[in-house]
């Protein structure tokens, strides 16, 4: 097939700049062939929409006066962003670990912020066993090495937070509004994560395929079917959504849902505002 100003793809290098594979996985991207300083190119350039929603998240959160706890969360997703970056740029292990054990740690921030609410005479105790819970997985993960170990944890705890967080908003959201507003937030979290995972198992399952398409149209049209690239694009989405679903509901958590709204910048990008703070756009 042959399409204005495509550029064929090269043959697969043998090595690269960061030379032999030392990671458990290696993607369906095929390894240096965009550049030979990266070896997956498109999986790791697709990682800067974690670390921008990460950066804004961290800077709106503390411009809203939000509290620490959504900083400490975006400063992990963030980490996650940079781990994987790294990961797919070299395809080492230790930089696979800095990609896939952040997003255990940040993780474990919500999980204890919502197990928390109605508890917090054991705040600190529900801390040190997350704390110990995660340090415990990571001792297994290092002693196994099987990516499933990681990806069974990573979903039993989101599952969980979203079960926490759901049985939270019924029990103390009542304006069918707000309550609407929240569950909306969170469909749109979980389904956007939910087709970034899609993907992923496509790009894993069906990854022959892919190089073929790829091959046949050539270069750039070949870099939009590198589905585990859209699977950062829309796990960080997801994750971001997530995040404003979480601090709206603590703000009703903490009675102060008077002072703060969500307000949708392009009418589908939400940020949750201190009222006092709205600006000449609304």
């Amino acid at each position: 097939m042959s399409l204005p100003f495509a550029i064929e793809y090269p043959p697969v290098p043998e090595s690269g700049y960061w030379d032999k594979v030392t990671s458990t996985i290696d993607w369906c991207e095929e390894n240096y062939v965009v550049t030979p300083y990266i070896a997956e190119a498109i999986n790791t350039i697709s990682n800067s929409v974690f670390i921008l929603l990460a950066l804004f998240a961290i800077v709106s959160s503390y411009r809203n006066k939000l509290e620490i706890r959504f900083q400490l969360i975006s400063f992990g997703f963030m980490l996650v962003g940079i781990g994987s970056w790294l990961f797919h740029m070299t395809l080492k292990y230790e930089y696979q670990l800095l990609d896939e054990l952040p997003m255990i740690y940040a993780t474990c921030i919500p999980f204890w912020s919502v197990f928390s609410e109605g508890a917090v005479d054991y705040s600190t105790v529900i801390a040190l066993g997350v704390a110990f819970g995660a340090n415990l997985l990571t001792a297994i993960y290092l002693y196994f090495k099987d990516p499933t170990i990681h990806q069974v944890a990573y979903a039993l705890l989101n599952l969980f937070i979203i079960l926490k967080a759901n049985s939270l908003v019924d029990a103390h959201v009542q304006n069918a509004r707000d309550k609407s507003l929240l569950r909306w937030t969170m469909f749109k979290g979980v389904g956007t994560f939910l087709l970034g995972y899609f993907l992923w198992n496509c790009d894993v399952h069906l990854c022959n395929l892919w190089i073929h398409i790829r091959r046949t149209v050539g270069m750039p049209y070949g870099f939009f079917f590198e589905l585990h690239a859209w699977w950062h694009v829309f796990t960080g989405l997801g994750v971001y959504y997530y995040m404003i679903y979480l601090q709206y509901l603590r703000i009703f958590l903490i009675g102060q849902q008077s002072q703060y709204e969500v307000y949708h910048h392009l009418g589908f990008f939400p940020e949750v505002r201190l009222v006092a703070v709205k600006t000449k756009e609304n």
